[in-house]
């Protein structure tokens, strides 16, 4: 696991050990970004979510890439999370160790909004659809929501589907914006 492009190309990221975590494919991770790279200009992104974290690839390749800051929550991984930031040398990043909808209602009590959100939960656990439920009610997003979920999941809430995309038969990533009224 690396970081495909920008300021970190090539760093290869630590990964937990004996943690039931399934970090997201670097092929599935470039395909992603290349999507994203038609759809947002990363040196405009001020403020990116990684929700479910694992090492923090997706939001250490949104900050290599040109984001200004990340905020990473995960329930087990942040001492690596706060590994990886170090050997990358990014700073202006907060990591909350801890269950994720907790986190975020603290977030949303704060009145934050970010510009781009991750969420990349265990597979078929109904966690994609919550965290997407969550973002939603606490008016989080200012951007784009990446959901990568089981490929026989379906997700809906209060944002529009912008792209869907299946990777084989295990691995679905959906990106959602604000619907517009």
């Amino acid at each position: 696991m690396r970081i495909i492009t920008g300021k970190a190309r090539g760093l290869k990221l630590k990964t937990p050990k004996n943690f039931f975590t399934r970090p997201t494919a670097d092929r599935v991770k470039e395909s992603l970004f290349n999507v994203l790279n038609g759809l947002i200009n990363f040196s405009e992104t001020k403020s990116v979510l990684d929700i479910f974290a694992g090492t923090g690839a997706l939001g250490l390749e949104s900050i290599s890439r040109g984001a200004k800051e990340a905020t990473f929550i995960d329930v087990a991984t942040t001492q690596i999370i706060r590994e990886n930031l170090q050997r990358a040398k990014f700073g202006g990043c907060e990591i909350f160790r801890g269950d994720f909808e907790k986190i975020l209602r603290r977030l949303g009590k704060k009145n934050l909004s970010f510009d781009l959100i991750f969420s990349d939960p265990p597979y078929d656990t109904g966690l994609a659809q919550k965290s997407l439920e969550l973002v939603a009610e606490l008016t989080l997003l200012n951007g784009l929501m990446i959901v990568e979920h089981g490929a026989q999941e379906i997700l809906s809430g209060d944002f529009e589907i912008v792209r869907k995309i299946i990777y084989g038969r295990t691995t679905a990533i959906t990106i959602f914006e604000r619907k517009t009224t």
